[in-house]
């Protein structure tokens, strides 16, 4: 079993929880869930127990949000993350609730998208992002969790900003590369000049850039897209990335765990692990 590869599991009312992960023969998993209903005591005790009996760690919670949400060019800036000004109050009220449960877990760290945050420091709503951020990160530092935030929606020296204009010290950076070029944002690689230090986890997904200018771009299997699975790998072990790499298949069914097994292997090959 890897030490340091994983993927995401979805958080469900009932158990078990993990029989998937233990049937690809991998024992670390990212928590995620779009269900605050889900977010009781009596499912983070029972997750909590699954994970001691089966040996799984739990590397941190991925926290969805209520309200609309369109994966694309046109509408999502004005549905993702904490940037829509109609729905902010209460994404803030979840995210605080998302750190509450992972406390009751014992995870380190909530994750979530921010959104389409603007690139001019000036504008309004980059303030309204800060003073937001800033309230969900004390709430989770009062219980030790620290809150990271998953790439896609922004540039990364606009991610490097809204961290250092925050300033809890807690906060961090759920590095999913492929998103990056889905929305056209950044070359992976080039990003970990700019927030490399902030790099806690990563998911590991490719992708094409756009070419509808509308529409985000294709996410396909690892080490087929323009990620540069073996660049990108070496550039994190070279900033001392020690984190975990996290599969993320944006599809279903036999293929995606088709896909997710060849990727298993192929990332090992990358870390040294075989």
């Amino acid at each position: 079993m890897s030490d340091r590869i994983g993927v995401i599991t979805g958080l469900k009312a009932e158990g078990p929880y993990f029989d998937g992960l233990v049937e690809m023969g991998l024992k670390i998993c990212q928590l995620a869930s779009w269900q605050p209903e889900n977010w009781t005591e009596g499912i983070a005790d029972r997750v909590r127990d699954e994970a001691e009996e089966k040996g799984i760690r739990m590397t941190s919670f991925w926290a969805g949000w209520p309200g609309p949400a369109v994966w694309d060019l046109l509408d999502g800036p004005y549905t993702l993350g904490l940037v829509p000004r109609e729905y902010r109050e209460m994404r803030i009220r979840v995210l605080k609730e998302a750190g509450d449960f992972a406390s009751k877990i014992g995870l380190p760290a909530v994750i979530t998208h921010l959104g389409f945050i603007p690139e001019n420091p000036k504008d309004p709503v980059f303030r309204n992002i800060v003073e937001a951020v800033e309230d969900i990160a004390l709430h989770l530092k009062t219980m030790g969790i620290e809150f990271w935030f998953e790439t896609g929606q922004e540039t990364p020296v606009t991610m490097l900003r809204l961290i250092e204009q925050v300033g809890t010290g807690n906060l961090g950076i759920n590095l999913d590369p492929a998103n990056l070029i889905l929305y056209g944002k950044a070359n992976p690689i080039d990003s970990l000049d700019v927030f490399g230090k902030y790099v806690r986890n990563i998911h590991a997904k490719d992708a094409f850039y756009p070419t509808d200018p509308m529409k985000l771009g294709e996410e396909v299997k690892v080490g087929t897209g323009r990620v540069r699975f073996p660049e990108f790998v070496k550039r994190l072990d070279e900033i001392g990335f020690k984190g975990e790499f996290i599969i993320e298949r944006e599809i279903s069914g036999e293929q995606q765990r088709r896909d997710i097994l060849e990727t298993i292997r192929y990332l090992k090959g990358l870390i040294g692990e075989e």
